[in-house]
Order: structure tokens, then sequence, then C-alpha cells
């Protein structure tokens, strides 16, 4: 196919409607800012949600698993939808169901109707991403794609780090209702200018149109399966560590039938002529490749959002808003490097730009583990900074490689698959490291009791000091010996808390610096043959 042939193929799949691309690039954008943001929101104000509406911390956790659970299950199925229904029309649905359940979740008076409208926020949440990266994929002609996705990531890693700082502030000021009601605003901004603005190109309406014509083929053994494979293993990673592994029936009974499902799915969906999910698309070089990527990309990018304020506010006694506003600069720092990566990206190739961008994530990474107890705020400040600054060079370059070589029908498809794989590397960071802290921490902990017996030196220093302390401030000697006696032990558990999240911090950079390589096996757009 000429360039020209090409562009004019574009062009009639554009959501622009004859107007700037880049309105359409900053409308879609609002929507997904709203969206991201309610993945890391909520984590903060689990125990504020527990104590309003009676309900124990273990049983608070379903307010997230579920609605990674619905998102899980309708992402792989949203590219199908969009070309059934009508890409804007099924965006708008998505909108529209996400931002009433947001005000419905806000309104919830007690846990299971938490739970019931959050599932329902999932599965609006779930389409919106991949229709509007498939927006920006068609829209945008691949030379030009990198800049749209700079725009369009900004929202996407951004809202992550920007999230524990407002829902900490909203939850510490007003109340966890908050955290809900801040995306109705955004919501029906969102809707009025997609309805204004975003055009439905008459090219997909007619290829709608023909597909209906000829006979809605439903794969619903497809669907059934990929929804059970999915759900499943979100259950699976997200409840595990709490359930012992397995150890837990109830988590072993998820794993087997996820494990059953996906052994099932794949080979059904490359003999199906219409398949609900295009498993061919995982298998390819350039976009497997991109895919692998991108679960790397959301296995750090997840699990650095949740762990740092976590072992801020265990360890270091941070308050969730103090937490979050450490995690800030890395947000501006992402926010200044995305242009600069959407500009790299149309001179240097993709491959060569994740290569950087993953190294500088070990880097930042391996800096971390030169944690101390002693650490200051502006400690977490730099090494936040240090993990963000490669990240731009990854989201990009990943996004726009992704597209290379897919015909223009496939990018609904390509878009929903890539978004599965950014959740579900999510969803395997936080579960791997969450488990490696729980059981490193019993094991440094047991180490450093081993090495601090009473009748050590070193111990009845410390021990003799601390009663002289707590002596000084008015205990008798028995109260103070006491105090003493529990502040040691204290500080062993702080110890072996903090050696174990540097365990899961050294671990992740050695990981992330072998997956370098994998970028070689990536094309450039600049090689793609039209």
């Amino acid at each position: 196919m000429s360039d020209q042939a090409q562009t004019q193929g574009d062009e009639s799949r554009s959501a622009a409607g004859g107007r700037n691309p880049w309105i359409i690039a900053v409308v879609v954008s609002i929507a997904t800012f709203m969206l991201v943001l309610d993945t890391s929101i909520a984590n903060v104000a689990l125990r504020n949600i527990a104590g309003s509406l009676a309900a124990g911390m273990d049983e608070s956790t379903w307010i997230i698993t579920t609605y990674l659970v619905a998102n899980s299950v309708i992402i792989p199925v949203s590219g199908w939808l969009a070309s059934v229904i009508g890409r804007k029309r099924y965006y708008m649905i998505c909108v529209a169901t996400f931002t009433l359940a947001s005000l419905l979740c806000g309104l919830a008076t007690n846990l299971p109707m938490l739970i019931v409208f959050r599932i329902l926020q999932g599965l609006g949440g779930g389409g919106m991403a991949p229709s509007e990266q498939s927006i920006l994929a068609d829209t945008f002609p691949p030379a030009k794609r990198s800049q749209a996705f700079a725009l369009y990531g900004i929202a996407v890693i951004v809202a992550p780090t920007v999230g524990p700082t407002i829902g900490g502030w909203l939850t510490d000021n007003f109340s966890w209702h908050w955290i809900f009601f801040i995306n109705v605003p955004f919501g029906i901004m969102s809707l009025a200018l997609v309805q204004w603005l975003v055009v439905e190109p008459d090219v997909l309406e007619r290829e709608r149109k023909e597909r209906l014509e000829g006979g809605l083929k439903i794969d619903w053994v497809g669907f059934i399966l990929v929804a059970t494979a999915l759900g499943c293993l979100e259950i699976f990673l997200d409840e595990g560590q709490r359930n012992d592994w397995f150890q837990s029936s109830f988590i072993t009974t998820f794993a087997v039938i996820s494990a059953v499902a996906f052994l099932v799915l794949i080979p059904w969906e490359f003999r199906n002529r219409d398949p609900i999910v295009d498993m061919r698309l995982i298998f390819s070089r350039q976009f497997g490749t991109a895919f692998t990527v991108m679960m790397a990309v959301g296995a750090v990018l997840f699990s650095t959002t949740q762990i740092l304020p976590q072992l801020q506010q265990e360890t270091f006694d941070y308050t969730a808003t103090l937490s979050g506003l450490s995690m800030m600069p890395g947000g501006i720092a992402m926010l200044m490097l995305m242009p600069i990566s959407g500009f790299a990206s149309g001179m240097v190739q993709p491959k060569y730009l994740i290569m950087i961008g993953m190294a500088a994530v070990a880097v930042g990474l391996w800096h971390l583990t030169t944690l101390s107890g002693d650490a200051g705020f502006s400690y977490f400040v730099y090494a936040r900074i240090f993990i963000t600054i490669g990240l731009p060079f990854l989201f990009i370059p990943i996004s726009t490689a992704a597209y290379v070589g897919l015909p223009p029908q496939k990018t609904n498809q390509a878009s929903a698959l890539i978004n599965v794989a950014r959740n579900i590397g999510g969803s395997i960071g936080v579960s791997l490291s969450n488990t490696v802290i729980a059981q490193n921490a019993q094991i440094h902990q047991s180490n450093l009791v081993a090495h601090t017996a009473q009748s050590s030196p070193a111990y009845q220093n410390a021990l003799q000091q601390a009663t002289q302390h707590f002596a000084a401030q008015g205990a008798s000697m028995i109260e103070a010996k006491q105090q003493a006696i529990g502040w040691l032990a204290q500080m062993i558990g702080r110890q072996a808390s903090l050696l174990a999240y540097i365990d899961v911090f050294r671990y992740s950079a050695i990981i992330t610096a072998l997956l370098v390589p994998i970028a070689l096996l990536l094309r450039s757009p600049k090689s793609e043959k039209n």
C-alpha cells in the first residue's frame, strides 16, 4: 500500500472529523485521568472505609479486588464490543457507567452495596482505556502516534502518582465518600466533550453494519473462558497473600480454574474465525514483545506506587497525605519528560528508547536498596524521581511499537490487549511484592532475634540506654525496663520489615535489568511496509 493510500485510510478512520486531532487527544485524556486515578485513590482510604461501614480490613479489601476483577473481565472483550456497538457509542456508555457508579459508591451505606457499585464501576472503566487508545491510533498517522501517546501517557502514568496524595487529602480533610464523588464532574465533562467533538468515522460505522448484516456471531464460549480465566486470576493474585496462597482451598480453587480456562481459551480462540479476543496478536513477534514489556512496566508502575506509601505509613509513620506528597515530585518529573519522550520517539527507534527506559528504572530501583531506618522525606522524593524518569521512555515507545504492522481493523483488539498486559502486570507485581515482604519480614525477624540474645553485650547496652531514657521520662525502673524491652522488640520488627522491602527493590531491579534485551525483538515504525 502506498503512503498516500495509507494516509487516506488513516484519515477515513479518524475520530477528529476534520478538527485538530490534538483536541481529540485532550478530550480522551480527561476520562483516562479519572479512570487511572481511581485505581490508586481508594487504596489509602481502606481503613477509613472499613471503620465507617463497620467492616474488617480483610473484608474491605474486596472493594479493590472486585473492581480489578470486573476491570479484567471487560477489558479483553472491549475491542469486540466497540466494533459491534460502535466505538464512540461504546466509549460513552463506559464513561456514563463509570460516572454513575462513582456517584453510587460515594452514596453507599454498607459494604455489600459498595462492592456491588465497585463492580459496576470496574465494568464501565474497563472499556474506556482500550477505546481511547484505539481512537488515538486511528486519528493520528504512525509518524505522529508517539506524540499523541505522550499526551495520553501523562494521564496514564501521572494519575497513579497523584492518586494517593489526593485520596489521602480528601480522606483526612473530608471523608472517604469524596474519593468517589470527585469522579462525577470529570465524567460529566468528558461525556459532553466526547458528544460534541468526537466523531464516529463513516468507515467504522459501515464496517459495523456489514458485520451485523452478516449475522452477529457471539463467541459466548470465548467470552466465558476469558472472563473466567482473568477474573479467577485476579482473585488469586489479589487475595492470595491474605489467605496464605496454596494453603487455602479457596485460593487453590481459583488458581486451578484460571489455569484450566487459559489452557482451553488459547486453542479455542485460535480456531474461531471471529474470536472475541484475538490471541494471534499475543503470539506474533511484534505485538507479543510489546505485550510482554508492557506487563513489566505495569508491574513496576503499580507495585512501586502501592508499596512505597505502604512502607512509609507502616515503617516510618507517615500519614496518607504525607506519603502521597512524597510521590508527587516523581509525577512532576514524568510530566516534564513525556513531551521529550514523545519527540524522541519520532527520531529514535522504540526498541532503543525502551532499553534506555528499563535500564533507568532498574538503576532507580537499585538505588532504593540503600534505604535505611533514618531515611528522611527527601530520600523518598528523590528515590521516586529516579524510578519515574525511565517510565516515559517505556510507555510511549511500547504504545507506538504495539501498532506497527497491524491492519486498521485490528486496533480495537490491540488496544484492549495492551491494557490487559498493563493490568495483569500490575496485579502480578503488587501480589509478588506483598508476598516477598510478608515472607522475608519473618525470615529477617528470626535472624535479628537470633543475633540479639539477652546475653549479648550489644543487646544489654541498648536495653540499658533505653531503660534510662524511659526512666528519665518519669517511669519507675521496673516500668522503664518493660518499656525498653517492648521498644527494642518494636525496633527489631521495624528493621525486619525494612529489610524485606529492600529485598523487593533488589529483586525488582534485577528482573527489570534482565528484561532490557527483550526490546531488541521489536521492529521500528520506520521499517513498517505500507
